[in-house]
């Protein structure tokens, strides 16, 4: 059974730094999500403010307000954003102690474990509930090292890479699989960070809060694990950040311990630079070079995923057109329209593999 919950945004509901929100909005098994605090969109549902569509989360201006007009009791509260350096801002403190006091149990997706803070710690104690630092490290005994037992995964797997973070891969990763599953396609995702985890997706591991020598391994385990229990048609997997995101490259992993040969590329057409390295003129690559690039790693990008952040629909339609005509695979908006145009590419993939 679902826990109630509210996530706080704080403001950036529908910034990029609200995407864990973003996930959770759009769906989730793990939570039952009954509110969001961000002061900004208070009075709206939280799925129209977001992308138009009325999911019924109601937008509260505060933790308080939200305990005297909620007709449901909240057991969990989740911060909702995943910033930059992953630190608590210091005007968030007041906002996280508020919903401590109102008995709510905190979920940290950031990399600063707020559990070790003394004041959050005592203040958990003092009203009985939990901290949990989701994106705190595992345990050394916990840990796997790559094996190659990956080679003996009967199941076919897609990763879902990106040009960049922020980027939708997830969300995406998320969308093929409601839609195998809709269309008899056993599919399960594999989770690499903090978001998916909180969706519920029961295999997986958060990559950034993973010793680097261990990463390979975990990916292994995720896998092997999910194809020995469920044996699935197919294993999504999501990717993180870029595979030349000079911040944090990321992508070769998934292909090579991962033992992955199909991907679906997730690209912001209207994105000239790297996400907060604009000013660093660091430029993404065009898609056919990333394709290329795949390639080198022994995989095959089977569509390409559009984001249209930045330009309107119209110029994001004509673009769809004209990549698809170019690279002469499916190319879709995933925010905008279903997914199901990929249905017979992943039928066909399966088949092959």
């Amino acid at each position: 059974m679902k826990s109630n919950a509210i996530i706080i945004t704080n403001g950036a509901l529908v910034t990029a730094d609200g995407k864990t929100a973003h996930g959770l909005i759009r769906g989730t098994d793990r939570f039952n999500i009954i509110g969001v605090i961000d002061p900004l969109h208070a009075g709206k549902d939280a799925g129209e403010a977001l992308d138009g569509v009325f999911r019924n989360i109601p937008v509260f201006s505060s933790v308080k307000a939200f305990v005297e007009q909620s007709a449901t009791n909240a057991e969990y509260c989740i911060i909702g954003v995943a910033l930059h350096g992953g630190k608590l801002p210091e005007n968030w403190k007041h906002i996280i102690l508020e919903a401590i006091e109102h008995k709510l149990s905190i979920v940290n997706g950031l990399h600063q474990p707020i559990g070790d803070d003394p004041i959050f710690r005592n203040a958990a104690d003092r009203f009985a509930v939990e901290i949990l630092d989701i994106r705190k490290p595992a345990s050394f005994e916990q840990l796997q090292l790559w094996t190659g037992e990956i080679f003996k995964v009967k199941a076919a797997r897609i990763a879902v890479l990106g040009m960049d973070c922020a980027i939708g891969k997830r969300t995406t990763c998320r969308f093929i699989m409601e839609m195998c599953l809709e269309n008899g396609i056993q599919a399960e995702m594999i989770y690499t960070g903090q978001t998916g985890w909180m969706q519920g997706n029961k295999y997986g591991f958060i990559l950034d809060a993973t010793p680097n020598d261990f990463i390979p391994g975990e990916i292994e385990k995720a896998i092997v694990a999910c194809d020995r229990e469920v044996s699935p048609d197919l294993i999504i997997i999501e990717g993180q950040s870029g595979l030349r995101n000079p911040c944090g490259p990321c992508g070769s992993e998934f292909l090579l311990s991962g033992n992955i040969n199909g991907v679906i590329l997730q690209h912001a057409p209207f994105r000239t630079y790297f996400e907060d390295l604009e000013e660093l003129g660091c430029r993404l690559p065009s898609v056919e070079d990333e394709i290329k690039l795949i390639k080198m790693y022994g995989a095959q990008t089977l569509a390409v995923a559009l984001n249209g952040d930045g330009g309107d629909a119209e110029n994001l339609i004509g673009y769809q057109k004209e990549l698809s005509k170019r690279l002469q695979i499916p190319v879709i908006r995933p925010f905008q329209e279903s997914v199901r145009s990929l249905l017979p590419v992943i039928r066909e993939f399966i088949q092959n593999n």
